[in-house]
């Protein structure tokens, strides 16, 4: 489609699903998108909400953004996608209408509990029905389809084999128990996801941002480059730093991998042995501390443990783990006879240490948070603070106000 004043380009990116927006409707996303980081970091370190209140926010304006960004089919010709931006439209209002119920409507709901009204249950059901096309959309049918499965299950009790027989909910019962209690959308999945992962992923985001990023992996270039099977060991070594401060394996692997998979190819490692020593080692940024996975906050709350415990009892098995990979990637260049980089192609230690020393001031400040028994939603707040902070002590990292922006 072309583009006027009058008129928005909306192009399809069929290998990422996403919608290529432009005009007001890219002004538009991306404001909601700057909304919901501030709004995360303004509850995680200035005045939190009671948690339907903070979960209800997040969860809405994910949807809104997942409505507007990928299309109800991935493939969507381009000659019809007006239609669909209407359909989506549609949805985005009535997730807006599903949250302002809850916050308009949170005390009254208290004070029937049990007693539900109609438009209890119609905002229930359309609650549920968005969470499941937006999962849909971002993950796939089969895990909707699961969902289905099990709301299908907890009806239909009565009519099941006896092994899986059980009197049965009503559907009242099973709507309200989903939308109006935090025991089902507004559970602990989405209440760690709408308070220690999203501040900790604006954490990485900034650190990239400020090119904390590349100093880590030229920090390890320059460690290990001039080892056995130098690549290797960088990729293992640059994904423990990063998975350190970002928790997660896809970023990990995207951030470390488009430099060192490369670079491991050229030393002469296969291609799909590249792959799986980046994979391997990025996916141990899960159980990096200080920043862990998303699984290590959900065991957080599920067993009433402190953050701060998980992490001093997950530093052993971190270290195990990337060093057995280390010692694999060592014997694998040992068998096959490759040579350490250059020293020429290598980065110098001393130089990369002088530029970038200064990132390490945000992690020490986070650590420093975590092991004075600040909440991880506040040492994630302080995190990102300090890390524009940090970066501003170099020109060459100071952030600008669209440099701010575009990490929000």
């Amino acid at each position: 489609m072309t583009n006027n004043n009058n008129h928005i380009v909306i192009e399809e990116e069929t290998a990422s699903g996403q919608r290529n927006l432009r005009g007001i409707l890219a002004l538009g996303v991306t404001t909601v998108a700057i909304i919901l980081s501030l709004f995360q970091l303004y509850t995680a370190g200035i005045s939190p909400l009671a948690a339907i209140y903070q979960r209800s926010v997040h969860l809405v304006l994910i949807l809104v953004l997942v409505f507007a960004l990928y299309p109800p089919i991935k493939t969507a010709a381009k000659d019809k996608i007006d239609i669909y931006l209407i359909i989506d439209g549609l949805l985005i209002l009535l997730a807006l209408a599903m949250g302002a119920y809850i916050w308009i409507e949170f005390n009254a709901i208290v004070d029937r509990q049990g007693d539900w009204i109609t438009t209890d249950v119609v905002m229930g059901v359309i609650a549920l029905c968005l969470v499941m096309e937006a999962t849909r959309r971002v993950i796939g049918l089969f895990m909707s389809a699961i969902a289905i499965i099990f709301l299908l299950f907890t009806y239909f009790g009565p009519w099941m084999p006896d092994l899986l027989a059980h009197k049965g909910y009503s559907i009242e019962r099973i709507v309200t128990t989903l939308y109006l209690t935090t025991e089902g959308i507004w559970g602990l999945p989405t209440g760690v996801a709408a308070t220690f992962v999203f501040v900790f992923i604006l954490f990485g985001s900034f650190l990239e941002r400020t090119g904390g990023g590349d100093f880590f992996i030229d920090l390890a270039y320059a460690l290990t480059g001039r080892m056995t099977g130098g690549p290797a060991k960088t990729a293992i070594l640059a994904s423990g730093f990063m998975g350190s401060v970002s928790g997660s394996a896809v970023a990990n692997v995207v951030t470390t991998g488009s430099f060192t998979i490369p670079m491991m190819k050229k030393v002469g490692y296969k291609p799909h042995v590249a792959g799986a020593i980046e994979a391997a080692a990025s996916t141990g940024g899960q159980i990096m501390p200080p920043i862990m996975g998303a699984g290590a906050f959900l065991m957080a709350e599920f067993t009433n443990t402190s953050y701060l415990y998980i992490v001093k009892i997950a530093i052993i098995p971190a270290i195990l783990y990337y060093l057995s990979v280390l010692f694999f990637v060592h014997f694998e260049a040992k068998k096959e006879g490759f040579k350490p980089m250059l020293k020429a192609d290598l980065p110098n230690v001393k130089k990369t240490l002088k530029n970038g020393l200064h990132f390490f001031i945000p992690v020490f400040i986070l650590i420093y948070v975590l092991f004075n028994n600040y909440s991880p939603m506040m040492a994630g707040f302080v995190a990102v603070i300090s890390t524009i902070i940090a970066a501003s002590l170099r020109r060459a990292t100071r952030l600008s106000l669209k440099d701010i922006l575009d990490g929000l």
